[in-house]
């Protein structure tokens, strides 16, 4: 078994909260958690990836132009102002809304707005808490010679600023399909209503 099976079998036992012999898992995510939650930023470059199994499966390399990013996104839906006057409580339109967006998807758009010069590869979940999700975000310097010399990365270089919020990266192409489902099921609800209605 090769050191990469040994490393996901342990952040396996991370997330489930198991207890060994040697080593206390539970205790350990906890600790990482509270550290996380301590950064006032939410977004924050670190010097080396938690996960490295999930970092190279996403496109991290050691080298020069690509760094690792952790920002963290809060639960639940986004903001709505809710209105004033005039309404049912029902009709406030403030229940069962979400931001047709996962919130992986959202961390990899902040992180790409604030490193400008950077694109992003890819993405993994690192933890949670109550109130808030964690992720790690590879990113690769699309200027940087090391990565123009790199035959994989090689193709940042050219057209490809902006791939998180073009929906380019694997969680953003999930996203639009998820997303051209939802509106194709709509689209034959308001039909069947229309033709029901006409027959009436």
């Amino acid at each position: 078994m090769g050191l990469n099976k040994y490393l996901s079998k342990i952040f396996q036992k991370e997330w489930k909260a198991e207890k060994d012999e040697n080593y206390d898992y539970d205790a350990i995510m906890k600790t990482k958690e509270f550290e996380f939650r301590q950064t006032k930023n939410s977004v924050v470059r670190i010097e080396k990836p938690s996960n490295l199994v999930s970092a190279r499966q996403v496109g991290y390399k050691a080298k020069q132009g690509i760094f690792v990013v952790r920002a963290k996104v809060r639960k639940g839906h986004g903001t709505y102002s809710r209105p004033k006057n005039k309404r049912r409580p029902k009709r406030q339109g403030q229940a069962k809304l979400t931001r047709r967006k996962s919130t992986q998807a959202i961390a990899e758009e902040r992180v790409s707005k604030k490193y400008e010069n950077a694109e992003v590869l890819g993405s993994y979940k690192v933890g949670e808490d109550g109130r808030t999700h964690y992720y790690e975000v590879v990113l690769a310097d699309r200027l940087a010679t090391t990565i123009k010399a790199d035959k994989e990365l090689s193709f940042l270089s050219k057209n490809q600023k902006g791939r998180a919020e073009r929906g380019k990266t694997f969680v953003g192409r999930v996203n639009k399909e998820e997303n051209k489902k939802n509106h194709a099921k709509n689209k034959r609800k308001k039909n069947i209503l229309y033709k029901n209605n006409r027959s009436k």
